[in-house]
C-alpha cells in the first residue's frame, strides 16, 4: 500500500514532464524564469514545476488590418484595408523580445500603412498598388525582423474614394476618353486626305485611271437603287475643252 503511493507520484510526475509538439508548432522551454531552449516538433521532456513551456504556431498566419481613414499627399480623404502574411522565424525572440507579437505585428502594420498612403498622390495610390505594396512590405518586416518574424506579403484589399471625388474622377476621365477620339478622329483625317491627295496625282498622270475610277464610282451609285442620272463626260473631251479655253484666252491677250 505504501509503494503505492510513491509509484502514483511518479506517474504523475512522468506525465508532467512528457510533452509533444506538432510539426507546426514550437516550444520554448523557461527554466527558474531563465530561457533554456526551443524544443519541438514530436516528443521532449520537461521538469515539472521547475519548467514552464510557451507554445507557438510557425505556420504562416493571416491578419486582416481594419479599413483605416487616411489623407493622401494631395489631401484627400481615403479609406484603405489590407491583409498581411506572416510567419514567426525565431520562437525565442518572438516571445521574449515582444509582448503578444501578433498584437504588435498589427498595430506597426497598420501605422505603416497610414504613413506610406499620406506620402503618396490619390492616382499614385489607384495605380501603383503593387509597388505600395511591397515597399509597406519592407517597412514591416525591417521593424519586426529582431522580434523573430518574417512579413511574406502584405495587400491593399480596397480603396474607397469620397463620392465627390469619384464624380470629378469620372468627369476626367471622359474628357481624356473625348480628347483621344478627337484625336484618332484628326489622325484618320489627315491620313485620308494624304492618301486622297496621292491618288490624284496619280490619276492626273494616267487618265485611263480616272476613267476607270469614274465608272467604279457609276456602279457604287447603282447598287443603292440610286433614281440620280449621271452623265460621264471622257476625261479627252474635257482636256480638249480645256485646251480650247485657254488658246480663246492667249488670243484675247
Amino acid at each position: 500500500m505504501y509503494l503505492l503511493i510513491p509509484a502514483f507520484i511518479a506517474l504523475v510526475l512522468i506525465a508532467m514532464a512528457v510533452r509533444i509538439a506538432q510539426e507546426y508548432q514550437r516550444a520554448v522551454v523557461f527554466r527558474l524564469g531563465r530561457f533554456h531552449k526551443t524544443k519541438g516538433p514530436g516528443l521532449y521532456f520537461i521538469i515539472p514545476f521547475i519548467d514552464r513551456q510557451v507554445t507557438v504556431d510557425i505556420r504562416t498566419n493571416t491578419v486582416d488590418l481594419e479599413q483605416q481613414e487616411t489623407i493622401t499627399k494631395d489631401s484627400v480623404t481615403i479609406k484603405v484595408n489590407a491583409v498581411l502574411w506572416f510567419k514567426v522565424t525565431n520562437p525565442e525572440d518572438a516571445i521574449i523580445k515582444v509582448a503578444s507579437y501578433q498584437r504588435a505585428v498589427y498595430q506597426f502594420s497598420v501605422t505603416a500603412l497610414r504613413n506610406i498612403i499620406g506620402q503618396h498622390h490619390l492616382d499614385e495610390v489607384l495605380r501603383e498598388r503593387e509597388a505600395i505594396n511591397k515597399t509597406l512590405q519592407k517597412i514591416v518586416d525591417a521593424a519586426t525582423e529582431n522580434w523573430g518574424i518574417k512579413i511574406e506579403m502584405v495587400e491593399m484589399k480596397d480603396v474607397e474614394i469620397p463620392e465627390s471625388m469619384q464624380r470629378a474622377m469620372a468627369r476626367e476621365a471622359e474628357a481624356i476618353r473625348e480628347k483621344r477620339a478627337r484625336i484618332i478622329k484628326a489622325e484618320a483625317e489627315l491620313e485620308a486626305s494624304i492618301k486622297l491627295t496621292q491618288g490624284a496625282k496619280q490619276m492626273e498622270g494616267s487618265p485611263i485611271a480616272l476613267e476607270l475610277r469614274r465608272m467604279q464610282m457609276l456602279s457604287e451609285i447603282g447598287i443603292d437603287n440610286n433614281t440620280t442620272t449621271i452623265v460621264l463626260v471622257p476625261s479627252d473631251f474635257t482636256n480638249a475643252a480645256r485646251s480650247f479655253t485657254e488658246m480663246v484666252d492667249k488670243q484675247k491677250e
